[in-house]
């Protein structure tokens, strides 16, 4: 029995170590959908909602939604997972076994952070109710209020407080999007909620309002033939009404209906984070992911497209995922066979096939480049650029078959310092597939 919960143990902790290091998806260690990021005290929070695999007889449209963490990273690479805040069980108005615990949004106002959640309610005065809770500190611990916010009946509460001390509130899901204004006490809102005027038909959820250039960008979830995009609507008051722009991201093609997501700037540079199913292959098990984001000279938002290579700047010390490459030819990414964790290979790799992966930190000196490898093969060679500099040539030889997995190594003779992108060239004279690829480090 010790044995057993050892192994569980580790297997537990490389699943978990795993995630500090991901590019896209951000974390692997547990499903996270509609991530909502934020930027408070410096740092980035993303508070996203969370899916696990549904019981019999529960949830909604396939999806089990039982309660929200919340993460934090200072350079987009290395995620904390600070647990979890609230859980259906918590929330005085709503329904302890509902698994309806979909897209959050938290903000910040005179010290206190305000966290708005959907559930649905015990009273069933709707399909979902929006519910707040207060904490001194992102991560909480939060307080939640005894009762849901009157007058918001509908889902992803989004928040926006605006320069001249306002707050307002979106929500909804369906043909329709509201807005309110927030009262002093960010619990309660001014009148009625308002139906947002100019956007298109067809079915509407997720809203995320920001502010740019004296701007009200207002984007949102659109579906309008299977599965969702990302657009947008830009407008001169929070209420509306907005002028319709067009799209941010395409939708999916590969059997994932939804996407949701939140747009920022940390650090003079804007991201868009959003999800998939990258992980579970399941869409009702999704994974949050980011990629930058880019403005016209004219204030629009050119149209992002999803990458495996995401975010964040990677130290060169640390196991690159070389199958999050910025770009690629001729390769394909799988998951691992060998482990027992949740991992990808950069396989059915060929002569003259390469990939990049940039934005690499090389804080100190290196000496060799390490990679870890298979090949049912004759192999081929590995060559690394830098910044287009040829650095080193490895030669991967045949490992016994192509999930037995070695690592091998090539001196550096070069100085390498900065943040550099790097390239990986692969040559061999077999007309076969060359080698496969885990990850690669420098020591």
């Amino acid at each position: 029995m010790y044995k057993k919960r050892s192994i569980l143990f580790l297997i537990l902790y490389v699943v978990a170590t795993l995630q500090l290091f991901s590019q896209n998806p951000l974390v692997t260690h547990m499903y996270t959908a509609d991530p909502t990021a934020r930027v408070f005290n410096g740092k980035l929070y993303v508070f996203p909602s969370t899916d696990i695999v549904c019981e019999e007889g529960k949830g909604e449209n396939g999806f089990c939604m039982p309660s929200y963490n919340v993460f934090s990273s200072e350079d987009l690479t290395n995620w904390t997972d600070h647990g979890k805040i609230i859980d259906q069980t918590d929330v005085p108005w709503g329904k302890k076994d509902g698994f309806g615990m979909w897209a959050p949004d938290c903000v910040e106002k005179d010290g206190t952070y305000y966290y708005y959640y959907p559930a649905p309610p015990l009273d069933k005065s709707g399909f979902r109710r929006v519910g707040v809770a207060t904490a001194k500190k992102p991560e909480g611990p939060y307080v939640l209020e005894k009762n849901y916010i009157k007058g918001v009946n509908g889902i992803d509460p989004n928040v926006l407080n605006d320069d001249d001390g306002k707050s307002y509130i979106y929500f909804g899901g369906g043909k329709k999007l509201y807005v309110a204004e927030l009262n002093s006490d960010m619990k309660s809102i001014k009148g009625k909620a308002k139906e947002i005027e100019g956007l298109p038909d067809g079915y509407k959820e997720g809203p995320f309002m920001f502010k740019k250039d004296g701007l009200y960008y207002f984007t949102f979830p659109h579906d309008k033939s299977g599965s969702e995009e990302i657009a947008y609507a830009t407008g001169t008051n929070p209420m509306g009404p907005f002028e319709y722009q067009g799209k941010i991201m395409e939708r999916w093609k590969d059997g994932i209906w939804t996407n949701h997501h939140s747009i920022l700037e940390y650090k003079k540079q804007w991201y868009i984070f959003y999800h998939h199913h990258d992980i579970s292959n399941n869409q009702h098990l999704r994974s949050m992911r980011a990629d930058s984001l880019f403005f016209g000279k004219k204030g629009q938002i050119l149209k992002t497209k999803a990458t495996l290579r995401g975010i964040g700047i990677t130290s060169a010390k640390e196991h690159i995922q070389i199958d999050r490459f910025s770009k690629s030819k001729n390769v394909k990414v799988s998951k691992l066979k060998d482990d027992k964790v949740v991992g990808w290979q950069l396989d059915y790799i060929q002569n003259g096939s390469f990939v990049t992966y940039n934005a690499v930190d090389f804080r100190k000196k290196y000496n060799k480049v390490i990679y870890r490898v298979s090949s049912g093969s004759d192999g081929g060679n590995i060559k690394l650029y830098v910044d287009g500099k040829l650095i080193s040539t490895t030669k991967v030889e045949n490992t016994g078959n192509w999930n037995t997995w070695k690592t091998v190594e090539t001196p550096i003779n070069k100085k390498i310092k900065g943040i550099k992108n790097i390239k990986l060239v692969f040559e061999g004279d077999s007309s076969d597939y060359l080698l496969n690829i885990d990850w690669l480090k420098f020591e």
